[in-house]
């Protein structure tokens, strides 16, 4: 047991090696022709290298062995007629416990997101204060978190994903137009940063568990797209929050000179 395990970390180590190389060769090829210059602290970079490789590769066997089986589990138990206690009723408003489930998921899986945690601290730094790293990542906890929501009332319910997508898309449009100019490139670059190492496993093992165990749902075609709105669903909140902000700023100038009068 224990040297099968060995055997698959050595294969999943030599797999990131292999996927890593590309990043080192472009890296490389262009700080030694088109820079020529030598590369700086050589030797910690090649140690901070190895680093990155070792923590990839550990991270890949994590979610192969941990996370994409408990994700499966975890839509498997909370669907099944048994714990729901539905019988033969398949009424979408019986999935209470999944829709909460996935809420949770999101939004803690997300808060603990390392990609987002480097954005919003950088946001954070770049506007001097003026973005609060907490509350860019509440926000965008917050959307993916409604966004799993929405996604699996829709795997039970079988509704097209296009219907959300268009939907979604109408209201960032919308919210574009009218949310502060500072807000709305941050808001877009959130939505991506989502869908990184710590979310996306989860995110594609409970789509496509709940799919297979929901009756008339097929994991091809309704187990995915969790990913796509749980892309689209932080755009709206991140702008909602600036939009929020912005307007609770206004009230406080109006009513000093309002007193004032």
């Amino acid at each position: 047991m224990i040297t099968e395990l060995l055997m698959k970390l050595w294969g999943t180590i030599l797999s990131t090696l292999f996927d890593v190389m590309p990043i080192a060769i472009i890296l490389v090829g262009f700080q030694v022709t088109v820079l020529r210059r030598s590369i700086p602290n050589l030797g910690r970079v090649l140690i901070g290298s190895v680093y990155v490789i070792l923590g990839l590769a550990f991270f890949l066997f994590g979610l192969e062995r941990a996370l994409f089986p408990i994700g499966k589990v975890m839509a498997e138990q909370l669907t099944d007629p048994s714990v729901l206690g539905i019988g033969g009723d398949q009424n979408w408003k019986n999935y209470y416990w999944t829709y909460l489930f996935a809420f949770a998921i999101g939004f803690s899986t997300t808060i603990a997101e390392p990609s987002l945690i480097a954005v919003a601290l950088k946001a954070k730094e770049v506007s001097g204060g003026a973005i609060s790293a907490w509350g860019l990542r509440i926000a965008v906890a917050l959307g993916v978190a409604i966004s799993l929501m929405v996604g699996t009332i829709r795997i039970v319910t079988g509704t097209p994903l296009y219907t959300f997508m268009i939907a979604g898309y109408l209201i960032v449009v919308i919210q574009t137009i009218f949310a502060p100019r500072m807000i709305v490139p941050l808001a877009y670059d959130s939505g991506g940063v989502t869908t990184s190492t710590v979310t996306v496993p989860l995110v594609t093992a409970l789509g496509l568990g709940l799919a297979t165990n929901v009756p008339g749902r097929s994991a091809l075609l309704d187990g995915f797209g969790l990913i796509a709105l749980a892309s689209l669903f932080p755009m709206i909140t991140v702008m909602g929050y600036a939009q929020i902000g912005a307007w609770l700023a206004a009230s406080r100038k109006i009513k000093p000179n309002a007193n004032n009068k």
